[in-house]
């Protein structure tokens, strides 16, 4: 966890690598960047000149993009099953928004990685957006005042899935990627 280190958050639950079609699985933000999107897309077609699919990673990915000294590891998104107060479950999208929304786009069903059993006082730090993708806003920048997401709590950050625990640059700035993939 972001700010609790010693926390495991996923030591004791159950992590599978699925195929889940882009209508079983929850936003949680309320929009989508254009520019991102678009960043995204050209990071499907650069991974293709390698012969990986962006919709089908067995594993992550380093990549060496222009501009940053560190590379910056790719991992499928991760969704956590998530039980709601009401009892609804949703499988919330917490980390990949902009690669699902692209494979939603592309008719794609996309290659995640699945968590069950996340211990019910460490919930995901925001909830899933009512309403869904219907309600999921493509925008070229946010408006002032746009609530991005609606958190659980005030100390929403106490929440927050690090996953730069494991790997290199995780859910960090996106920007011109070069040729130079490994995995």
């Amino acid at each position: 966890m972001l700010t609790d280190p010693e926390m495991y958050i996923y030591k004791d639950v159950y992590i599978s690598l699925e195929k889940i079609k882009t209508d079983f699985l929850a936003p949680a933000q309320n929009y989508v960047l254009t520019g991102e999107l678009q960043k995204v897309r050209e990071l499907k077609w650069q991974l293709k000149e390698h012969k990986l699919d962006l919709f089908a990673l067995n594993g992550y990915v380093s990549l060496l993009m222009d501009g940053f000294k560190e590379p910056v590891d790719l991992l499928p998104p991760v969704i956590e099953e998530s039980v709601e107060k009401d009892g609804s479950v949703f499988n919330i999208i917490c980390d990949g928004m902009h690669r699902v929304f692209l494979a939603r786009l592309e008719w794609v069903v996309p290659q995640v990685i699945f968590i069950r059993g996340i211990p019910k006082d460490k919930p995901y730090y925001s909830f899933p957006v009512p309403g869904g993708w219907e309600k999921v806003s493509i925008t070229e920048d946010l408006p002032e005042g746009i609530i991005k997401k609606w958190h659980r709590i005030r100390e929403y950050k106490s929440l927050y899935r690090n996953f730069n625990s494991s790997f290199e640059n995780v859910g960090g700035p996106r920007g011109r990627f070069t040729a130079n993939i490994t995995s």
